[in-house]
């Protein structure tokens, strides 16, 4: 049987309305209260709001209304992040502009937001396709350009047949793209990328600042990203290969240089630069067909210890630096580009991997007995022979950047023939979009722009001759690198952010969002973070000081999808139960970081705990109705009671959300309004100040989680809106300890008696007490005692002779 929601939409409407009028949670920011920053993952608007916005909204917005009710100055603003390709590829079948599409899902989602409650400050909203957004990110792009941290190159690069596009190597998911499922193939084109290996040992040591405020496992996938490892770099002399690299060297990085004389063979990584480099002229086709296998294969098939080891022979042989034989050199797909060199030496006596290669190929082994006793005398023999000398690899590799589709933010370069890549002046930011729609936008295996001759054709901002716009547009992580930083200036005209204003907010006090972005979104933001830092426009080197992962939303055991037919429509959800239950439900499900299973979930159950919630508000009344005492009352019966549970509770309450555990928290405020109704049955009047209490500080603890419903609590008690304005409730010491407790007795380790005592009893009146019980006289029976412990309050052990 369907339950009307306790809140009618109408209801909702009426404290949007309040909360918008009264600015309720826009941040002051005006220094008489602590300010503090709570950021949560802006939504991409690809459609209306999903069931994973309702978790991950309901749970920052419990934390964003705690700390308002505490009394700190909070700042949650809201934003999209709205550039990207879903948006162009929706165009190209609609024929229009990707804005259209875009700003009409961000109107969506902007209503859908606004009706589920969440106290986001909106003065403070962005796009980050907005011109006024994204000339600063194109200013960024300049400053790291200057600072030799953006530059373009050429390399073998992932690229989508179907997407038309470079990907990254984390957008490439077991050999397809992560976008379209397209097998992914290999291309040599000129991209844009940036220095973010300049920054690897901060981004890695930095991490100390983190620990305790984030997840240790993303901490740890962090680490392993980066990939820091001590060792050596050895160097071999090249043969021969075809005859074009002989006498050259080729490097190879090892932790372990003890095991250099058991080496047979170097391998290198069929996409590497150093594979084409060093293959002979005879097997260049043979190479390539073998690379794009490599790269169909994807980076975790290719590491496994179990998978068949295929590769090519090169042509191309080196001297060992040990024993000066010849060593093959051949590519091999177990060997990533991004492991140190692109050159690993093989030694099959002590690496499993390189012993399956080297008996699927024929190659030499040597015994186990055949290195160095200690990496020690490895590493002294490498540096006195110039063979080698210690280095430090890592596994992080340069952030590619470049994309060749519209929907983003254009490069900032201008190309010309006399001066070559010329920056556009700060002074003619933005460079904007051309206004592309429909088959434009179709991809041609280059960018788009690049056919939008009126708008790539330009003067050189140099020389003034004929130069052209740079046609490639900057991958959508670039703008979501700093986008924390817009908020604290949302209205700055002549800077990205004010300095002074980055310096009272930053950093987040906390970060709520997906665990996808565990590694990426995070490592570019806080790479970002330090480069402006070094500029000296902010003043930490960590944007986010704590870190709350949600789990992800299931239905049936099963991620929701049309295809699967579980999928689950947030509008529906909340035009059947309310959007205070559904948050409710969503919170109550279980600790934040685990997913929940929607098919488990019971929004009608919470719509009738919220219906007994505004019935006891009811009952109560405003206080304006209750008669003025002519003398001080006494506290009726049950009142004391139930106080020491209000106030524990709230104490209790207050720990759990420093743990951030909401679910309990729920389970807590469910319990505090069952007590209040099983007090109210005992006989204690509804319009009695204890139960007034109870229910005033339930309104309060409700808010976190179903603010519509706490509104109409707070008003039907008699107070002016907004709940939200209140203070938290303050914990009254004297009422967290029980004036009396329960006594046990045992007799020879047995359970004899149980009494209640005050709690202030001494250790010789428990003692006394104890030995007048009947019950212990009949187990003494007249027998000697041989000693009495006793742990006032709860405690007497008698030993007998």
């Amino acid at each position: 049987m369907r339950v009307k929601p306790a809140m009618s939409r109408d209801v909702e409407a009426k404290w949007q309305r309040v909360w918008v009028e009264r600015g309720t949670f826009r941040a002051q920011d005006d220094g008489r209260a602590t300010r503090r920053y709570l950021l949560t993952m802006f939504p991409y608007p690809s459609g209306d709001l999903h069931m994973g916005h309702a978790e991950v909204f309901a749970l920052e917005d419990v934390v964003a209304r705690y700390w308002r009710l505490r009394g700190y100055d909070v700042m949650n603003p809201i934003g999209w992040d709205s550039f990207g390709l879903p948006a162009e590829n929706a165009a190209i079948r609609r024929g229009e502009n990707p804005a259209v599409f875009t700003e009409e899902n961000i109107a969506d989602q902007a209503r859908s937001i606004r009706r589920y409650g969440v106290s986001f400050d909106w003065s403070r909203r962005l796009e980050t396709h907005r011109p006024e957004y994204y000339r600063w990110t194109q200013w960024l792009f300049l400053r790291l350009r200057e600072r030799g941290l953006a530059y373009r190159a050429a390399g073998a690069v992932n690229w989508c047949p179907r997407d038309q596009t470079v990907l990254a190597n984390e957008q490439v998911v077991a050999g397809r793209c992560e976008r379209c499922g397209a097998q992914v193939s290999r291309r040599d084109l000129t991209q844009w990328f940036f220095r973010v290996t300049a920054y690897a040992d901060r981004l890695l040591d930095d991490m100390t600042q983190l620990e305790g405020g984030w997840p240790e496992r993303v901490l740890t996938m962090q680490r392993n990203w980066i990939g820091r490892r001590e060792g050596v770099r050895v160097r071999f002399d090249v043969l021969s290969t075809g005859g074009t690299c002989a006498g050259e060297v080729v490097e190879v990085f090892t932790t372990r240089p003890d095991t250099l004389p058991a080496a047979t063979f170097l391998v290198v990584a069929p996409e590497s630069g150093l594979a084409a480099t060093l293959c002979a002229a005879d097997r260049a086709d043979e190479l390539l067909r073998y690379r794009d296998r490599a790269a169909a294969a994807g980076d975790i098939a290719r590491s496994a210890v179990n998978r068949e080891k295929t590769g090519v022979f090169l042509g191309t042989w080196v001297a060992h630096p040990v024993t000066g034989e010849r060593l093959p050199v051949w590519a091999a797909d177990y060997v990533l580009p991004r492991s140190g060199t692109g050159a690993v030496m093989g030694v099959p006596a002590c690496d499993e991997r390189d012993a399956a290669f080297a008996r699927a190929h024929g190659l030499r082994e040597t015994p186990p007995g055949e290195r160095w006793p200690t990496a020690a005398q490895a590493i002294a023999w490498l540096e006195a022979t110039g063979h080698g000398e210690p280095a430090t690899s890592y596994r992080l590799r340069d952030w590619l950047v470049s994309r060749q589709r519209y929907w983003g933010v254009p490069i900032p370069i201008v190309h010309c023939p006399r001066c070559g890549e010329v920056a556009v002046p700060d002074d003619e930011l933005p460079v904007r979009l051309p206004d592309l729609c429909g088959s434009e936008l179709l991809p041609r295996g280059v960018a788009p722009l690049a056919a939008a001759r009126s708008w790539v054709e330009v003067p050189c901002p140099a020389c003034g001759g004929p130069a052209e716009r740079d046609t490639d547009t900057m991958d959508t992580f670039v703008d979501s690198s700093w986008y924390f930083l817009r908020y604290c200036s949302p209205d700055a005209t002549d800077v990205p952010f004010r300095p002074e204003d980055a310096r009272r907010w930053m950093p987040a006090a906390q970060y709520v969002g997906g665990a996808e972005h565990a590694i990426l979104h995070l490592l570019y933001s806080r790479f970002v973070t330090k480069v402006l830092h070094d500029l000296g426009m902010v003043d930490v080197v960590e944007p986010f000081a704590t870190l709350l992962n949600q789990g992800h939303v299931i239905n049936g055991g099963r991620a929701m999808s049309k295809s699967l037919g579980n999928g689950v429509k947030l509008g529906e959800q909340l035009d059947r139960y309310g959007a205070d239950a559904v948050r409710l439900a969503m919170v109550f499900a279980g600790p934040p970081e685990d997913d929940i299973d929607w098919a488990d979930l019971s929004p009608a159950a919470m719509q009738r705990f919220l219906a007994r919630a505004l019935r006891l508000a009811d009952e109560v009344g405003p206080a304006t109705s209750l008669p003025a005492p002519s003398s001080p009352p006494s506290a009726p019966a049950g009142g004391d009671d139930l106080r020491r549970t209000v106030h524990r509770t709230v104490r209790d309450i207050e720990g759990l959300l420093a743990a951030d555990r909401f679910n309990v928290v729920v389970a807590r405020v469910m319990e505090l309004l069952n007590v209040t109704r099983r007090t109210l049955a005992t006989g204690l009047g509804a319009r009695e100040a204890a139960v007034r209490e109870a229910v005033e500080t339930f309104a309060v603890l409700l808010s976190l989680f179903a603010p519509y419903t706490a509104e109409e609590m707070w008003e039907r008690l008699g107070h002016e809106p907004s709940v939200s304005d209140a203070a938290w409730p303050v914990v009254d010491a004297s009422l967290l300890t029980d004036e009396t407790v329960e006594a046990v007795v045992q007799v020879q380790g047995r359970l004899r008696d149980r009494f209640t005592v005050a709690t202030t009893v001494t250790a010789d009146e428990l003692r006394q007490l104890a030995l007048e019980r009947p019950a212990v006289q009949r187990a003494l029976a007249g027998r000697a005692i041989a000693k009495t412990v006793v742990r006032p309050p709860r405690l007497v052990n008698i030993v007998l002779r």
